[in-house]
């Protein structure tokens, strides 16, 4: 089982052992890829989890309301669910907390393994800006490299900004450009040169450089990492 359902709690049989069943399921694959420093998308999508059962956990008026229902629309980029009643019964909502009692120590647990394999990760990064740094940092390129490898993965990113309950955040698009080794003669100031004369959109671009000193999965773990570290960095400067 890759994911849970957005709506796994209430989805289908609502039974304490099959949906123990169908989370020990998804916890195993959790792990295997944990295991394997594969981070993403397990993390984000187990907090989403992890908070939605706080919020029924925490306002017993909001699992007698809105519990069981079936989702009829999901709005991701707000978080916002709209649902269908299924019944309404008492028996059927102590199943749901007895669920939601056995998950939410289950998902903490794995929420503090992927906790303490993130801050690795991250102990073991160093972030580099590249030459001068311009004024204007919302766009620019990013350099991720491994110390295990003179590869250099080269993103163009931008920082996108979005509200959401009166906070405002920010976000980081990445766009992978291209590939090129790392030598002597050819460093990341080099790279960033070769850019500015390719991409003339960008003159004076900001430019950082991630470097890795163990090697991570690339797509699950160094590179969603690398983008909150940038965004972070960033952000205090």
């Amino acid at each position: 089982m890759e994911q849970l359902k957005v709506d796994w709690l209430t989805d289908g049989l609502i039974d304490f052992e099959y949906k123990k069943y169908v989370l020990l399921a998804y916890l195993k694959n959790v792990k295997a890829n944990f295991d394997d420093k594969k981070l993403y998308p397990f993390m984000s999508d187990m907090v989403f989890h992890y908070q939605n059962l706080m919020t029924i956990k925490s306002n017993k008026s909001l699992l007698y309301e809105n519990f069981p229902k079936s989702i009829s629309k999901a709005d991701f980029s707000k978080l916002k669910l709209t649902y269908k009643k299924l019944v309404e019964d008492d028996d059927l909502m102590l199943e749901i907390e007895s669920i939601v009692e056995f998950a939410m120590p289950k998902f903490q647990n794995a929420l503090e393994v992927g906790k303490e394999i993130y801050e690795f990760v991250e102990n073991n990064l160093e972030f580099v800006p590249v030459g001068v740094t311009p004024i204007y940092t919302n766009e620019g390129y990013l350099f991720l490299s491994q110390d295990v490898s003179s590869d250099v993965n080269i993103y163009q990113y931008q920082l996108t900004f979005f509200e959401q309950s009166n906070e405002k955040f920010r976000g980081i698009n990445t766009h992978f450009l291209k590939r090129e080794e790392r030598t002597l003669s050819n460093t990341f100031e080099q790279i960033k040169l070769k850019l500015v004369k390719k991409f003339a959109d960008l003159p004076n671009p900001a430019t950082y450089a991630i470097v890795s000193k163990r090697f991570f999965p690339l797509p699950e773990t160094l590179l969603p990492i690398a983008k909150r570290l940038l965004v972070r960095n960033i952000s205090i400067s």
